[in-house]
């Protein structure tokens, strides 16, 4: 689910790119001091962000070395080390193990459990030290759980056996806003002045990534019956049609193929204005040093593969069909 804040590379300034290396590979570096090597799978851009962000806004004391590291082991390249990137390494394991419980639930996959049971060591010292954390990301983990069973149940053929009270499968900001929820209170490192818009930051980027995450994994998700909130029945789409999928036609009536018209532009808006909150709450922080850095995620960075997810839609349409497949490259 997360990797899809990061970075637009060409439009950052060398120094400014150098910069955010230095705190990606000083999260691996804290990772790896903290939890064990094996810890540093779990590294992503999303808590990069984090770490960045508090950064900026909390100023600690941030060493900066050239170091070696087992990726690369022929040149020293830089690596930032303070409080906030270690905060950051522990809500990266915090994460990763609740995440690979789920996985292992829903799909039964291996590596979600390994990840879980190498993590564990990790995840109960976090969960003693940030019990507030720990415990909106299980209890919303939880509730997406519920949500995903609510559509099985109901896809079956078997509405008897649904939850009359569950939040419907349907509803994608409340849906989304599970993902919101948990992240919003990881992006709270210190409960001050400053708390209430880290959480907006957190709740809104969490909900884009959540969305960006089911529109990017729409295929597969239909192919193997797997979950999925834009293949629900869904009230924020005016039309509704069966999709011609790449092995087959579908089996779901009323099933919206959301890069058509006007799916494809409304599900943009939707994203546009996650970021839009999120981006209105960062420039109320007084943040001033790694500024440009954040603004550049943020407002560029984000969006990046997103259009990297449309090319290579229109691209397969362009295929299947020998026509063009124009798409809107700026949002």
């Amino acid at each position: 689910m997360f990797g899809y804040i990061y970075v637009n590379e060409q439009e950052l300034k060398l120094r400014e790119y150098t910069t955010y290396r230095s705190f990606y590979c000083g999260l691996c570096q804290e990772l790896h001091r903290r939890y064990g090597r094996r810890a540093q799978m779990v590294l992503n851009y999303d808590m990069t962000f984090l770490a960045i962000l508090l950064t900026g806004l909390y100023e600690p004391e941030t060493l900066f070395e050239d170091k070696r590291c087992l990726p690369h082991p022929v040149h020293k390249h830089p690596m930032a080390k303070n409080d906030a990137i270690g905060y950051a390494a522990d809500m990266c394991v915090l994460l990763a193990y609740q995440k690979g419980l789920d996985d292992w639930e829903d799909e039964r996959k291996v590596t979600g459990r390994t990840i879980s049971a190498l993590l564990k060591s990790g995840y109960e010292r976090i969960s003693a030290e940030y019990p507030r954390q720990a415990k909106a990301v299980e209890e919303n983990i939880r509730l997406l759980h519920e949500v995903e069973e609510a559509w099985k149940k109901a896809s079956s053929g078997n509405p008897d056996g649904t939850d009359k009270n569950a939040a419907s499968p349907m509803d994608i900001d409340y849906v989304a806003g599970l993902t919101g929820n948990f992240l919003a209170e990881l992006y709270v490192w210190k409960e001050d002045l400053w708390q209430e818009d880290l959480r907006q930051i957190g709740f809104y980027l969490g909900k884009f990534i959540y969305l960006l995450d089911a529109v990017e994994d729409i295929e597969k998700d239909r192919k193997h019956g797997n979950y999925n909130v834009f293949l629900a029945k869904n009230d924020a789409f005016d039309e509704k049609k069966p999709v011609q999928s790449e092995d087959g036609p579908d089996t779901g009536a009323g099933l919206s193929d959301i890069w058509e018209e006007p799916r494809r532009e409304e599900i943009r808006k939707i994203l546009t204005g996650m970021m839009a909150e999120a981006s209105r709450a960062f420039e109320r922080l007084p943040v001033i040093e790694y500024a440009p850095i954040i603004r550049n995620i943020l407002y560029s960075g984000v969006w990046c593969r997103y259009s990297i997810i449309q090319e290579k839609v229109d691209r397969k349409k362009e295929q299947r069909t020998g026509t063009g497949g124009d798409y809107e490259r700026s949002i």
